[in-house]
């Protein structure tokens, strides 16, 4: 969707590999539908309900999301609550990876009279409820939305995120593709939100860069056989491939490696859909070096470890904690905005989400931003995933970015985090 230009100025699949919602599942019908009671008018208590995955493919990156959500409601009655009031347990909904069962939970959330809703997780089902869940003036948050086409959609003022657009990871994968010395790439994709948006702004940054793009081709994950995908890499005959893709990525990566050009041959890059310590192991069981000096690029979730600490002593069971910094950023505004508005009216305080993120006094807890709200001051949170400088359109108008490799053992470190800014 963006064509600005940007530039660089600085995981867990229990049994499937699908690293980041950012995108995918089925995002068919669900929009321009109104249901439940939704928000508007406020009953001095601040409601929050949830649209996560709890089934299907991407349920392992439900309990990140759902513990970061649940852990910052925690943080925020220990400081006395949002407007004097403690803030209810979570409204629980099922996102799963059918726009169907999606709707059916926005339903039930919006049926419990919530002012605030965190998810959907993938882009494909914020995508088929947004219009059930902003048309019924409800706040809607995602922390792993990362679709580009979310920036212009018309929302009407009430959905945000904190997972940066991909017309921000899009450039710093490709700086780090020309870095490593590459400039001959191929690119293939999910045919989804996530997959043409990050496709387009990586391959605008490398040809910007001077680099050629010899390939970009979509592919319908829904397949089951990608020795095609596979194919068109090969007969690109790149220096590199990027490969954004989720589960069927593991397929796709074995595919390469089988034809001969695997990493150990070419360069091979990922994003934050195959962003998963799991994944060698998916792709070679008894060999997972295979995937070895294999790159790729993330919204951070592994840079605040303080907050990490914090996060598993409330949730000792949790073993991923990818998004887990965003969507704690996602409660942490919403129940900021109430207390500058004085009201938990979204339709009131949805116009103060983008203030709490910038041009005020720093300050990076509830408790803290709490106590200069109520000295009169003006804040600029700081968000357990970074600072979050909201642009009009209610996205981090900045983006701390990972990038992950693979070692000799299989093993997925974070070799950097970088900051990426607009360039005007």
């Amino acid at each position: 969707m963006s064509s600005t230009r940007w530039r660089l100025v600085t995981a867990l699949a229990p049994l499937m590999l699908v690293a980041a919602a950012c995108g995918g599942g089925d995002g068919g019908d669900g929009g321009g539908q109104t249901g439940g009671q939704g928000g508007g008018g406020g009953n001095g208590t601040l409601e929050l309900g949830y649209v996560l995955p709890q089934t299907g493919q991407l349920a392992y990156l439900g309990p990140p999301q759902i513990q970061a959500a649940s852990y910052a409601v925690a943080q925020i009655n220990q400081a006395g609550g949002v407007l004097g009031q403690q803030v209810p347990e979570l409204v629980p909904g099922d996102e799963s990876d059918q726009a169907a069962v999606a709707n059916q939970s926005a339903d039930r959330v919006l049926a419990a009279g919530v002012d605030g809703l965190i998810g959907a997780a993938a882009s494909g089902q914020s995508l088929a409820i947004i219009d059930k869940v902003t048309g019924a003036q409800v706040v809607q948050c995602s922390g792993s939305n990362t679709a580009p086409n979310f920036t212009d959609y018309d929302d009407g003022g009430y959905y945000f995120r904190t997972a940066p657009s991909d017309a921000l990871q899009g450039p710093v994968l490709a700086e780090t593709i020309i870095a490593d010395g590459h400039s001959n790439i191929a690119i293939v994709a999910r045919a989804d939100d996530y997959g043409l948006g990050l496709a387009e702004a990586t391959a605008q940054a490398l040809e910007e860069a001077g680099a050629t793009v010899a390939l970009n081709e979509t592919y319908d994950p829904a397949t089951q056989n990608f020795d095609a995908v596979v194919q068109q890499i090969q007969g690109a005959q790149p220096d590199a491939a990027v490969v954004i893709a989720f589960e069927e990525g593991t397929q796709i990566l074995q595919g390469m490696v089988e034809a001969g050009i695997g990493p150990d041959a070419i360069g091979v890059y990922g994003a934050d859909g195959l962003r998963n310590s799991e994944l060698a192991q998916l792709v070679a069981p008894n060999d997972p070096a295979v995937l070895a000096e294999m790159k790729g690029t993330a919204p951070a979730s592994a840079a605040n470890e303080e907050f990490l600490t914090n996060l598993r002593e409330f949730a000792p069971e949790l073993t991923e904690v990818q998004f887990a910094p965003q969507v704690f950023d996602c409660v942490n505004i919403i129940a900021l905005a109430a207390e500058v508005a004085e009201t938990d009216d979204p339709t009131v305080f949805k116009d103060e989400i983008v203030g709490v993120t910038k041009d005020g006094t720093p300050c990076s807890s509830f408790a803290e931003c709490q106590q200069l709200v109520a000295d009169g001051q003006d804040i600029d949170y700081q968000g357990a995933s970074g600072p979050l400088d909201f642009v009009p359109a209610g996205e981090p108008g900045t983006a701390r970015i990972e990038i992950y490799r693979f070692n000799q053992q299989g093993a997925l470190e974070v070799v950097d985090t970088v900051q990426a800014q607009p360039v005007e």
